[in-house]
């Protein structure tokens, strides 16, 4: 029989909501607005997941210190003008509600702030959908291992009761350093080649092999 888990971590911009084109625009607008080196996309998309200032430090090494207050804001700006337009992926919505009627505990861990993630949870009508949640500015950002470390000892499961699912090597990455299984999505940021350099129970292309991997799986 396979393992099986208790807990399913998502992340939650590129895994649960198609929002990577938003993100790589702002990052990449934000920094046409200030002078500096426009990164490509391939690089904005890659620093997605991490916190802003570390993704923003990734994204446009040229930055300077004073820089960085206008850049958030100008960032901020560009990506709230396409923040109303964002959705779930096709599939999303039907996938968490038949893991929940199977008994999994849902949480997310993510990149946002709490502010944005709080948002956006409101905006989709998920507001207590999810067991529990944790963002980048509540403590150290993938991938270091703290949030799901901390979800862990919140609701009190041993690692080898979680899965992560994440489309970028930041949440693999966390979930490796955590002690927990990773599944890697290629609809998302990060490509398959790169997903692949990275241990995970499985890489899938699509939400319906998402599914069809947890439902096995919990």
């Amino acid at each position: 029989m396979r393992h099986r888990f208790r807990l399913v971590v998502f992340d939650w911009d590129g895994t649960l909501i198609d929002s990577t084109s938003a993100i790589v625009h702002a990052i990449r607008a934000s920094a046409a607005d200030l002078g500096l080196p426009m990164p490509s996309r391939e690089q904005a998309a890659h620093v997605i997941g991490l916190g802003l200032f570390e993704a923003i430090r990734a994204a446009v090494p040229l930055i300077a210190r004073e820089q960085m207050p206008a850049y958030v804001e100008r960032y901020r700006h560009h990506y709230f003008r396409r923040d109303p337009e964002l959705e779930p992926f096709d599939g999303i919505p039907a996938m968490l509600d038949e893991l929940a009627a199977n008994g999994a505990w849902l949480a997310v861990a993510t990149g946002k702030s709490r502010a944005g993630l709080d948002r956006a949870l409101d905006r989709m009508g998920w507001t207590g959908r999810f067991l529990t949640t944790r963002c980048a500015d509540e403590g150290i950002p993938k991938p270091d291992p703290w949030m799901i470390r901390d979800i862990c000892d919140e609701l009190g499961l041993d690692a080898a009761e979680v899965v992560m699912v994440g489309d970028t090597t930041h949440d693999l990455g966390m979930a490796r350093s955590a002690g927990t299984a990773a599944i890697a999505v290629t609809y998302g940021a990060h490509p398959r080649e790169l997903l692949e350099e990275a241990p995970a129970l499985a890489v899938v292309d699509s939400v319906p092999e998402l599914r069809e991997a947890l439902v096995a799986r919990v």
